[in-house]
């Protein structure tokens, strides 16, 4: 999935993709949870109100990247998973690299890979990827 096409393409803001990140964590943390994500789970993850949860729920819903009947789980569509997915990807790309080639403190690279993960063209990213790669590099969880 082309995180920045699709993202372009729907309109995504960064928080948007934030948001679809943190479910996808959630669900891989907590595999019952692809049946549904719990707003208060996502505002806790994210540190927000649940307002602002809800408000972003809002337009990922007409958006189409998710549903959710009123008051219950948020459910990610395929596309929506597959964004979150992507981005969850390119965050544990970026955070590997920099922990393990620049040796920067874990934290210092989970934090600056959530700023770059949404900043880097497709075609940056996916050359990046293929080149660390060939250097043996995998993705950490």
């Amino acid at each position: 999935m082309e995180t920045t096409a699709a993202s372009a393409e729907l309109h995504l803001t960064v928080a948007n993709e934030d948001y679809l990140e943190c479910m996808v964590r959630i669900i891989h943390e907590h595999p019952e949870a692809a049946e549904g994500v719990r707003s208060v789970d996502i505002a806790t993850r994210l540190d927000v109100s649940k307002a602002s949860v809800n408000k972003a729920v809002t337009a990922l819903k007409n958006a189409g990247l998710v549903e959710q009947s009123h008051y219950g789980k948020v459910v990610m569509t395929e596309e929506g998973r597959a964004i979150g997915e992507a981005v969850w990807h390119r965050h544990r790309l970026l955070r590997t690299f920099l922990v393990q080639e620049l040796g920067v403190a874990f934290e210092v690279a989970d934090s600056e890979a959530c700023m770059m993960e949404h900043a880097l063209s497709e075609d940056t990213m996916n050359r990046w990827t293929s080149y660390l790669e060939k250097q043996g590099i995998s993705v950490e969880d």
